[in-house]
Formats: structure tokens, C-alpha cells, sequence
């Protein structure tokens, strides 16, 4: 171990090479056949199905089963692309557990949900394995939309608009396209390349260029955008980090959980990413639980998630919460940064302040906690960046303020996902936007 290690804490290579391969293997491997079979069979096939009302795309989830059930995998497929094209990767990484499958009859009755997120992935994997494309480019439209952000939104947006024949071009500031499926999700929930597979088979019909490294406000202007096409979509996503907003912030060592989780999708080597023996994250959000179990499967002794409130007002899912626990992460309630520690610029812990309800309202109740750290990540939300609209369109909240079709207060300008006002911060929310943007664009250059 090098002088710098010792001294810091923080570094690469801690784990033999096959613990690497087996802590980041498939969270949820595919079901075979005949699991996918008998998990079909415990379909009650609702005729008023609550699991399709709490799927935000509105996938006919009875149908789907029934034809995984009597061997139209296939066919299935379709059922879900209908609704849903980037449908792979929501099962993967939607919260199953907080939507269609807590819907469930079967999880009412019995406390067990039929596993609707596995079987939609058994029925997608085999359509894209197969390279079966289920839609053709209606004639030539002639119109030409530019799509901002190649996220979930902005992908789904650009696939229902080549189906009605119109072209697209998809711009997106980063190397490559997919966004937060392929920036910001835990590598475990998405192995082998999966979201630019997904891309690859979205774009694949036809109609759709994606020039990636090319941002709004950079390389190019929303007025040029309107000018030079019919229609524009916007689907920028969250690109700012809240701040800590504490003393020492800034110190070497903190760093963005959005960033870092970047920066390991992105690395081919996950033995040469560096990563702190004693790990803090800061946040109760999915990114607070992604960063924490990453940090744990890449070697940290010691990661613990600290958030300002209780377990059951933690926007990650109990069974998120749960999942990061069986990895050895500890999750401490009711504490809030108070002042980063550092020794010579470097981050060496963490003060805290314990937290309570009173009539409503949080409060410090005076009493700290000091941890030990050599790294601390910020979870602590997401900022839209309204910098790059120039002032051209109206916000809400801080977000792109929209109507019931993704239409902004900017004429030929449309939007969707989490860069609008009552975006969820899901991906299947974001494809559900971006789908019913299309639709409406089609209707208006229609």
C-alpha cells in the first residue's frame, strides 16, 4: 500500500477480481422458462386490474402475462412496447415494489405480488435478443423535430415520432445517449451494456439521429432550435446537485453521489475506481442507496447512509432500504449534516446534529454525532438548470412548467420528465411524458 493510501483512505484494487464480478452481477437474473411459467400462472388476470392502473405508462399487464403464459413471449413483447418502449429497462429499475406489483391482487391477499418487473424483462430480453421490431415508419412526413436530452423522455419522445414518419434529431450534451439509464443507475441493476443496447434497438427503426456531446445553451440556442425545426422537445433531466451547505464542504474527498455513480457506469475497470474505507453518504433517495451499496460492493469497510428524517419518509423504498442493509450498508434515521472534518484540505469524518419532528416541523434538538470518513457523497437531491432556456420559458417550482400534453408556455416547444414541474424522478414516469409529447407534437403538425 502506497504513503498516499495509507494517509487517505481511499483506494483502488481492494477486492480480488471475482468479488468484483459477483458483487456486480445481475441483482435480478432472468427467469427461465419454466420460472417464468409458473410465475405467469399466479396471474389472477384481473378484468380490473389495479396493477395497470398504477403503472404510469398504462401497460396491459394482464395481457402481457397471459401470452408469456400460453408461449407468445413475443407477442408479449409487443404488449409492452405498445405503452412502453424502453420497457427493458423499467423492469430492471422501476420500483416494482411501490407500484404495479403493491397493486397487486396477489400481494393484498397473500403479501407475495405476482412478479410483474421479472416477467415484462423475460418478454423484452427475448424481443431484443431476436432483434424483432415491431413498427414501421409511417410514410414521410416532411416535419422535423429536435429532441433535447436522449434520456428516457427524450428517447421514447423521438421513437413514437418516427413511427408517425416525422424525422429526429436527438441532441444530448453528454459522450453518450441514455441518460440517467446510463449515467445514473446502479451497474447491478443494468449489466452488459444494456442501456445502449436499449438505444440501439429504440433507433433502430429508422428516422432518429443522436449526435451526442452537443448541449443546449452551448452548442446550440432554443431560438435556433425553433427556428431551424417544425417542433422541439426538451427532455434535459436534472442537471444540478444540491450543496450540503455546510462548513468544509469543499473539502477533497466530498463528492457528488451523481458524479462518482457516473463515473463508475462508465469505467471499464471497476478494480481502478478508488473508494474510501470508511464511506458517508448523505441523502434517503435511490441515488443515497445506489452510491452506499456501490461503495460496499467495491470494497469500503464501513458505509453508512445518514437521513435528516425517519425510515418510512426516506423516498427510496423499503425494499431498497432493506436491499442496502443485506449488502452491510447502516442506514442512521433523524441526523443532518452539520460540518464536513478535514485535515490539510482532506475530508477526515463528519459532524452531525440528531433531528425531530416538532408541531410539523424539523428541528435540531442540539445533540451531535461525529463519524469517520475518507470519502462523503451528496444525495441530496437534484436541481433542474434553467440557465441554457435563456428566460425563453415559464417555470414552476424550479421546473419546466407544462400542460396535461407536455406543451410549455413556448410555442412549438414541448417537454417531459423530470425537468418538468410534478416530474416524479422515475424512468417509466419519464418514457409515460415523452410518449404523450409525441403524441400531441403529431397532433399539432398534423
Amino acid at each position: 500500500m502506497t504513503e498516499a493510501r495509507l494517509e487517505t483512505g481511499v483506494a483502488a484494487g481492494r477486492l480480488a477480481p471475482e468479488e468484483y464480478e459477483r458483487g456486480f452481477g445481475d441483482l435480478h437474473p432472468p427467469l427461465d422458462r419454466h420460472e417464468a411459467l409458473v410465475a405467469a400462472d399466479r396471474c389472477y388476470f384481473c378484468y380490473d386490474a389495479p396493477c395497470v392502473t398504477a403503472c404510469p405508462t398504462g401497460i396491459d399487464i394482464p395481457m402481457f402475462i397471459r401470452q408469456i403464459a400460453t408461449g407468445n413471449t413475443l407477442g408479449a413483447a409487443k404488449t409492452i412496447f405498445d405503452q412502453n418502449i424502453l420497457g427493458g429497462m423499467c423492469a430492471r429499475v422501476c420500483p416494482t415494489e411501490t407500484l404495479c406489483e403493491q397493486a397487486c391482487v396477489r400481494e393484498a391477499a397473500e403479501g407475495r405480488p405476482v412478479e410483474i418487473g421479472r416477467l415484462q424483462r423475460v418478454a423484452t430480453d427475448a424481443a431484443m435478443a431476436a432483434g424483432r421490431q415491431f413498427y414501421r415508419r409511417a410514410e414521410p412526413t416532411g416535419r422535423r423535430i429536435a429532441v433535447v436530452g436522449a434520456g428516457p423522455a427524450g428517447l421514447a419522445c423521438a421513437h413514437r415520432l418516427a413511427v408517425h414518419g416525422h424525422e429526429v434529431t436527438v441532441l444530448d450534451a453528454r459522450p453518450k445517449a441514455g441518460g440517467l439509464n446510463e449515467y445514473g443507475i446502479a451497474a447491478y441493476k443494468t449489466v452488459d451494456g444494456f442501456a445502449q443496447a436499449e438505444v440501439e434497438y429504440v433507433t433502430a427503426i429508422g428516422g432518429i439521429t443522436v449526435e451526442p456531446g452537443r448541449a443546449l445553451g452551448r452548442d446550440v440556442t432554443l431560438a435556433g432550435l425553433c427556428a431551424g425545426y417544425d417542433a422541439v422537445f426538451l427532455g434535459l433531466g436534472l442537471a444540478g446537485v444540491n450543496a450540503l451547505g455546510t462548513p468544509g464542504d469543499d473539502a477533497d474527498g466530498v463528492a457528488d453521489a451523481v458524479d462518482w455513480i457516473a463515473e463508475l457506469r462508465q469505467a471499464s475497470d471497476l478494480a481502478t475506481l478508488p473508494v474510501g474505507r470508511r464511506v458517508v453518504v448523505i441523502g434517503g433517495g435511490m441515488t443515497a442507496i445506489d452510491a452506499a451499496v456501490q461503495a460496499k460492493l467495491l470494497g469500503a469497510e464501513e458505509v453508512t447512509i445518514c437521513y435528516r428524517r425517519g425510515r418510512e419518509h426516506m423516498n427510496a423504498s423499503a425494499w431498497e432500504q432493506d436491499l442496502a442493509a443485506s449488502k452491510g450498508v447502516a442506514i442512521r434515521h433523524w441526523l443532518r449534516p452539520r460540518r464536513v472534518l478535514a485535515e490539510r484540505g482532506r475530508v477526515t469524518g463528519i459532524e452531525l446534529e440528531y433531528t425531530r419532528l416538532a408541531d410539523g416541523r424539523l428541528d435540531g434538538t442540539g445533540e451531535t454525532l461525529t463519524l469517520a470518513a475518507d470519502q462523503v457523497f451528496r444525495a441530496i437531491g437534484q436541481s433542474f438548470v434553467a440557465a441554457p432556456l435563456d428566460g425563453a420559458i415559464a417555470l414552476e417550482g424550479g421546473r419546466i412548467r407544462v400542460d396535461a400534453e407536455g406543451r410549455t408556455s413556448m410555442a412549438k416547444v414541448w417537454a417531459g420528465g423530470d425537468c418538468v414541474a410534478g416530474g416524479d424522478d422515475l424512468t417509466v414516469s419519464a418514457v409515460a411524458m415523452g410518449r404523450d409529447a409525441a403524441e400531441s407534437i403529431h397532433r399539432s403538425l398534423s
